[in-house]
């Protein structure tokens, strides 16, 4: 037998399902469920489908061991953990999730869902990774608020365009990334749309604006040159969009994220994940009372077979 450690090789994606308490609105509960072919009590989740991303997966399972849809936020994370009888193990990655809409009925997987206060969530959970992953979801208040950066997605090579670079379009993958974004997007609620100047900008995002029947703004401090001469009022713009009711997105040039980010967490006190950078990658950022509380990163809208 290989001493070589074992990676991951079965994935699976879920959420910490929430909801302000009914009787009580300053208070949360915390669905938790049954799954009877297991005899447990967990998170509701389960394992990626063929061309999905974890996101993706996670959104699918709540709808359907819940038939309740959830608006998206903070990334928890996720465990891996051996699979009993067999030299295999599976990592599961977690969200934060409000539930705004469906009402739960039993099905094939679950048959019991109960909304529970937070301080007996943990006495009702089955494994000790599903109250990990409860820590991490208590350790900020839940009701955050949610901003989205995105890297514009690809628009082929800057020295091989003729034309006037401001006006380079999408490439045929850019294309496919801009199309992806618009699910990822909703996920979190996504409701207004701001780009920089830029057509591979705009490009990006217009597929959400068209699926969300909202005019996109442009925002010429946001471009890499804008950003470059007056940083300080791109900033500041960046702010501003942040306020904003809802939950904004925001596209931008690989110029310009990275060095707002670090400003950002910088100011807020907020340790980054490592990130790429990638186009069409995305930042999920999660406010409370207008300050950064924790970002999260997805390195692309497009399941890992379709990132080669």
């Amino acid at each position: 037998m290989s001493d070589k450690p074992v990676k991951a090789n079965i994935f699976a994606a879920g959420a910490v399902l929430w909801r302000k308490a009914p009787q009580d609105p300053s208070a949360i509960e915390i669905a938790v469920v049954h799954r009877p072919k297991y005899d447990d009590w967990s998170f509701p989740k389960g394992k990626l489908d063929p061309g999905e991303t974890f996101l993706t997966a996670a959104v699918r399972e709540v709808r359907e061991e819940t038939s309740i849809t959830g608006r998206f936020g903070r990334h928890l994370g996720g465990v891996t953990y051996p699979i009993p009888g067999h030299r295999k193990l599976k990592r599961v990655e977690y969200w934060s999730a409000k539930a705004v809409d469906g009402d739960f009925g039993p099905n094939n997987e679950v048959d019991v869902l109960y909304w529970l206060p937070v301080a007996e969530v943990a006495d009702h959970l089955s494994y000790p990774m599903d109250r990990m992953i409860l820590r991490r979801f208590v350790s900020i208040r839940p009701d955050t608020k949610t901003v989205l950066l995105v890297r514009h997605a690809k628009a082929g090579s800057r020295k091989r365009y003729k034309g006037d670079d401001n006006l380079r379009p999408l490439d045929a993958k850019g294309k496919e990334q801009s199309a992806a974004l618009v699910e990822q997007l909703k996920i979190f609620g996504a409701d207004s749309v701001f780009a920089a100047d830029r057509t591979r900008c705009i490009d990006t995002v217009m597929p959400l604006a068209e699926a969300l029947g909202v005019e996109i703004s442009t925002e010429p401090l946001l471009t890499e040159e804008g950003y470059e001469a007056d940083p300080d009022a791109a900033r500041a713009r960046a702010l501003q969009i942040a306020a904003l009711e809802g939950t904004p997105v925001i596209c931008s040039q690989g110029g310009v994220i990275p060095d707002l980010m670090r400003w950002w967490a910088d100011t807020a006190g907020v340790t980054l994940p490592s990130a790429r950078n990638r186009k069409a990658s995305t930042w999920v950022l999660s406010f409370l009372d207008g300050r950064l509380v924790a970002a999260d990163h997805l390195d692309s809208p497009l399941p890992k077979v379709a990132n080669s």
